[in-house]
């Protein structure tokens, strides 16, 4: 029981660690890194000790399968192919060191599959921005009215969200974000906003947030239902902290100056990456729904498209503009911490995924709230603000099979409600989500600054939106 312990005291102590980057001075990425390595390599070492407890879900499962193999498979099959299942069964239960690896393969697969998906997307963002699309935008946002500004951003965001997803939405969005604000604290207040509107225009679109999308693949949840159900919540979450904030917000922003000899690309270039920068995002969805493959597939696609498209552009140009906008020298300024940041935070929950910690949490969520929907889903989404919230609602749909009837019926109160409070919660804190990991590693953002600047603004909205779901299913 130590060791189990050891492990989750690890993930606490780096946890704190990347709250405090700025005070440590040492960068998010390396803690993250440490964190999740060294979580893995505990394990590693003592897995006998950690797996003899029985917490580790794959653990229980491979005595399971050992127990039933004989009675389910053994008819069906010839002599010589049952001995050999039966080795493969029993290496996972005799060796727990094979069984940790075997888990460690499975999660990194899953891990690398966001990792691509989200260097693709800033690739293509990057580009768009070195082929200065987004001045296209830019330049049609006149207003420097904080209030009227914030406004426009967050309901961009909140329906482009829904469109692409939170992750890529977020990407974009502070990829705008530099060319229309030039302070940096302020910059990170547009950008906090963004991530808690991107998130709330994720829970309630199928497409929209990872979680949501895990519960529609899984038939948990259906299309229209999800988006007439949890639409007004997720716009009550999104409206509440806009509204708070006309009334406490004033002055304007001031615009970064770009010198004329910046523009290295021409009119038509602009509009046209634009336009199909875009257009290469959006088409990830609609990629996935037609051929079933992970999204980083459609993802990698459509920066290979952008990749071959430059390279075209690029046979007119000349000397240093050639140079500065071929797709290996973008690579060079695309945000490689934020990729290790990503890979070492999700490799260090795998861990505690693997080893039975975040069972327990669940199982101790069940038996203390008497399977009240209300109160386990408005904790998981307090919950998803500090661990990442794919393995809880992961954790969560293993708990609660799809009942026939009920809450937790497919399309149920409880479905629905966990897609909006896990989309939505991880935005109290600005490591609690996909899109606030990525906001936080491309501006910089500093984990206290955003704890006492928005995590109450969030945890208002969040608290707001819960509410008229409430309100929703006692009227409807």
């Amino acid at each position: 029981m130590a060791i189990f312990l050891l492990m989750l005291f690890v993930f606490v102590l780096g946890y704190t660690a990347i709250a405090l980057e700025h005070p440590l001075k040492v960068n998010k990425s390396a803690s993250a890194l440490i964190t999740g390595m060294v979580i893995w390599t505990i394990y590693a070492l003592s897995a006998t000790n950690v797996l003899s407890l029985d917490f580790s879900p794959t653990w229980l499962e491979s005595h399971k399968i050992g127990h039933d193999l004989l009675e389910l498979v053994k008819p069906n099959v010839e002599a010589g192919h049952f001995k050999e299942i039966w080795k493969n069964s029993a290496e996972l239960h005799e060796d727990p060191l094979h069984l940790i690896k075997h888990d460690l393969a499975h999660h990194l697969v899953e891990i690398a599959e966001i990792l691509f998906f989200l260097l693709g997307a800033m690739t293509i963002v990057e580009t768009i921005d070195r082929y200065q699309g987004f001045k296209v935008l830019t330049d049609k946002i006149t207003t420097t009215n904080k209030v009227k500004l914030l406004w426009i951003l967050s309901i961009l965001t909140f329906f482009m969200s829904a469109a692409l997803d939170n992750l890529t939405t977020t990407i974009v969005m502070i990829a705008l974000l530099r060319k229309l604000i030039d302070d940096k604290k302020t910059r990170w207040f547009f950008a906090s906003m963004i991530v808690l509107t991107a998130n709330a225009g994720g829970a309630w679109s199928p497409i929209g947030d990872v979680t949501t999308i895990m519960l529609w693949v899984k038939e948990n949840v259906t299309t229209i239902p999800i988006i007439t159900r949890v639409f007004f919540p997720s716009l009550i979450t999104t409206l509440v902290p806009l509204i708070i904030l006309s009334f406490t917000m004033k002055g304007t922003v001031t615009r970064p100056k770009i010198r004329e000899e910046e523009a290295i690309t021409t009119k038509g270039e602009q509009i046209f990456l634009l336009i199909f920068g875009v257009a290469s995002l959006m088409f990830v969805p609609f990629f996935k729904t037609l051929t079933h493959l992970p999204p980083y597939i459609g993802m990698l696609l459509g920066l290979g498209n952008i990749w071959l498209i430059t390279e075209i552009i690029l046979r007119r140009k000349r000397g240093k503009q050639k140079r500065e906008l071929t797709l290996t020298r973008i690579l060079e300024h695309v945000d490689v911490p934020t990729i290790f940041f990503f890979l070492g935070i999700l490799m260090a929950v795998a861990a505690l995924q693997s080893a039975g910690h975040l069972s327990i949490l669940a199982g101790w969520l069940d038996k203390t709230t008497g399977q009240n929907v209300y109160v386990i889903d408005l904790a998981i989404g307090l919950l998803s603000s500090i661990v990442d919230n794919v393995p809880l609602v992961a954790g969560a749909m293993g708990m609660y099979p799809v009942a026939e009837a009920g809450s937790f019926a497919q399309d149920g109160i409880f479905w629905e409600f966990l897609a909006y409070t896990a989309g939505t919660g991880g935005s109290i804190l600005i490591i609690g989500s996909a899109a606030g990991v990525a906001a936080m590693g491309m501006e910089k953002i500093d984990f206290i600054w955003y704890t006492k600047k928005i995590s109450l603004l969030a945890l208002i909205g969040y608290a707001a939106g819960a509410g008229v779901y409430y309100l929703q299913n006692l009227i409807f």
